[in-house]
This record gives structure tokens, sequence and C-alpha cells, in this order.
């Protein structure tokens, strides 16, 4: 059978940046072992597939894939998937796309622009602090640094996807790292979080926040734009920054070292100190569409 996809580039406004992602607008009749196979045979971070609503309110149930297993949520196949869905015009939007995932229904604010979209969503489940970090110096010698390099509190946050937060000293430490892979299978694999975030404030571009985001359990090793890191960060640094009521934001560039520069734009509110919001949008650009037979 011929199954349609496309590809386009989430957290971007420029063609070939920011985090590819393909997306299939109607997988109906594809097996959980075939969506594997498509999701390996196109090797990005993510694919995408989309069926029918379980509720008719909302627009679309989606399946994320990466090379390697299904996820729950992420974030730039959420926002990837409702530009390609209201650019086809397989879905009629007010501006405000549902999609349904594993975490949940998901809204999602989208203003298209041409080929281009702007595209919010708001997390389905609020930040979830983890169990106790492996210690700095642990974390320090898979990253290939010294324990210094950390400037601040670890911790692991999720969002629908767990994650380990790092605080780093500056760009130079950040362009100096290099996982030791045997360090992580002792130290991260068997932690509750599989993805380690490393941040600092020194930033390149316009940003608030310079980031890299690293895994080993999946065929990718570098993610250039994590969407569902960036919910979850405002779960790490949103109850350390601004007042105990309103909102908080930052603008975070990723992808830099991999030459995939991305821009992800995050809020947090709170109300007396606890975090009851989270939102993380970004621009999207087509890229591609074809054909596939399966």
């Amino acid at each position: 059978m011929i199954y349609r996809f496309y590809t386009v580039d989430v957290f971007t406004e420029q063609p070939f940046a920011g985090n590819p992602l393909a997306v299939f607008p109607d997988a109906k009749g594809l097996s959980d072992e075939q969506m594997q196979c498509v999701a390996r045979e196109m090797n990005l971070s993510e694919t995408t597939f989309v069926f029918a609503p379980d509720d008719a309110r909302n627009a679309a149930k989606v399946r994320i894939f990466t090379p390697s297993e299904e996820l729950p949520f992420a974030g730039h196949p959420t926002l990837g998937t409702a530009h390609v869905l209201v650019t086809s015009g397989a879905v009629a939007t007010n501006g405000t796309v549902v999609l349904e995932e594993g975490v949940g229904p998901i809204a999602v604010s989208v203003t298209r622009d041409g080929a281009r979209t702007n595209a919010q969503f708001s997390v389905a489940q609020l930040p979830i602090i983890g169990p106790p970090p492996p210690s700095r110096d642990a974390v320090a010698r898979v990253l290939s640094i010294a324990s210094d390099d950390i400037v601040g509190p670890i911790e692991g946050v999720s969002c629908g996807v767990p994650y380990l937060f790092v605080p780093l000293r500056g760009l130079e430490v950040m362009k100096s790292i290099r996982i030791d892979a045997a360090r992580w299978e002792q130290t991260i694999a068997s932690y509750w979080a599989k993805g380690v975030f490393v941040w600092t404030r020194e930033t390149v571009h316009a940003a608030d926040i310079h980031a890299r985001m690293f895994f080993t359990t999946t065929a990718i090793l570098e993610d250039p734009a994590t969407g569902s890191a960036a919910a979850a960060f405002a779960g790490h640094l949103g109850p350390r920054e601004g007042a105990d009521t309103g909102t908080v934001r930052w603008r975070i560039e990723q992808g830099l070292e991999m030459q995939r520069p991305s821009f992800l734009e995050v809020e947090a509110d709170k109300e007396n100190g606890r975090i009851v919001a989270v939102r993380v949008g970004g621009s999207t650009v087509s890229i591609s569409s074809g054909e596939m037979e399966i």
C-alpha cells in the first residue's frame, strides 16, 4: 500500500536547520512493527504516524517513534505534526489543534505563514521531579569534564519524558563534552532519566540558555532540538527564577554544535511558587513530501 509522508524542520525559520521530522498524515492500517521499521528507515530522531482520534472533538491521534522505540510524548513531533496537518489541509483549525498522544490530549496553537508556521503546545503533564540524581563527580566523568565545570544542582525532571538537567560553566565547557559510553552505562543507564540535557547561560545568539541534549539509548546520540526536554526544563529552572506568581520565559538555543541551529521558546506559569502550566513553541518549515510503499 502507498503511504504519503512529509518532512519538516522544527524550531527554525530556515530550511536545513532545527530538528527534522517525518510525518505520515494517514497511517491507517500500519502495525506497530511496520511503524517501527519505517521510523528506522527514515532514521530521524522521530517519525510520527497519524490516525483518527479516539475522541471526535480532537484533530488526530499521533504515535511517535524513534528509530528504536515508541515515545508517549515529544515536543518537536507535536509541533511538526500539527504543522503538516494544518498546511496540508488534513485538518481544519480555528487556531488550535488537539492531538492525542501517549500522555493525553495536547493542545497546539498554530499560526500559519505560507510554508512556515508558528506553534505552541501546552503540556499535558506538569513537571515531576525525579529521584536523587547521580553524583556531580559521576556525571562529570560521563561528560569528560571537570566536576567544578558543573555549576548548579543536577536534577531529573519529566513532563512525560524524563531528563537529567546539568548546568555547566560556559560555552567552552559545552564544546569540550565527549560522552564516555562506558561511564554512561555505569551511571546514566540505570537512572530514571535516560537523556542528559546540559545547559549554560552563556549563549551565541539572542537567547537566554545554550543547551545540548545527549542520548545513548536510541540510534540518535545528540538531538538538535528537544521540545519535551524544554518543557521539563521549566520544571527544573522555573521554581528557582522569577516571582512566586507570574510567568517566566526562556529562549533556548540548541543544535549549534551539530550545525542545526534551533530556537525553542519556553513559558512557565507560577502560582505561589508552584508551576501550574508550561508551554513550548517555535517555528516549523516544510521541506519535502513523498510516498512510501509499505
